[in-house]
């Protein structure tokens, strides 16, 4: 008896469909499908506003599902340079009776002193990075003022790893051009992620006992 109720729980259990894992950084960067338009009112005018588009726009892209391809032009510098010196010097000295009962009993090398005192600090810092490339993206949304949200990822397998390209931001639309293009130095809120796994990324950092000691070790 209890080996047929055993049974048949197991059987319920490989019966019972696996809900997929959420992955919201997946979920971030996923592509929008297009929306299907809206059926149009009869209400007897020759204009419809239902899926209208200005001649003047051409094929930008306009509506969500829409791809637009963003190009990356990512260079920033920066710098900064700090140096400070400061100096202090002293002396005192008291010429003691040479003559008399206390002549006897001072000398010049008893009451003379002196000080000094020196500081010099410096600091540098610099830091570059630049990203270059082009990355299609879809648009997820269209607000009432005319800018997009869009996103979207590329993954690339080589025999050596795998590098993942992920964007996300607000665009206009008078920053894309004809050719449904737009630079990514005009693009608000804009999140890249680049990241990338395989043997090369694995070789560039550290070992788990590396980074273990590298945190406690007071030098």
């Amino acid at each position: 008896m209890r080996h047929r109720i055993f049974k048949l729980l197991l059987c319920a259990a490989l019966a019972t469909p696996v809900a997929a894992k959420a992955n919201p950084e997946r979920d971030a960067f996923a592509p929008t499908a297009a929306v299907a338009p809206a059926t149009p009112v009869a209400n007897g005018a020759i204009f419809q506003d239902v899926g209208y588009a200005p001649l003047t726009s051409g094929n930008r892209a306009a509506a969500v599902g829409d791809i637009v391809t963003v190009q990356l032009v990512e260079r920033i510098t920066a710098s900064k340079s700090n140096s400070a010196s400061t100096g202090r010097n002293g002396s005192v000295g008291i010429t003691p009776p040479v003559t008399g009962p206390l002549g006897s009993l001072f000398s010049a090398s008893d009451v003379n002193m002196g000080g000094d005192q020196s500081f010099k600090g410096k600091g540098e810092a610099a830091q570059s990075s630049n990203l270059n490339g082009e990355i299609s993206v879809t648009i997820a949304a269209v607000y009432p003022n005319g800018t997009m949200k869009v996103r979207g990822e590329k993954l690339l397998t080589l025999n050596r790893g795998d590098d993942k390209v992920q964007f996300s931001g607000l665009i206009r639309s008078a920053d894309i051009s004809a050719d449904n293009r737009v630079p990514s130095s005009r693009v608000a809120e804009a999140r890249i992620i680049y990241t990338g796994k395989g043997e090369i990324a694995r070789a560039s950092k550290q070992g788990w006992l590396q980074r273990f000691f590298s945190k406690i070790s007071p030098f």
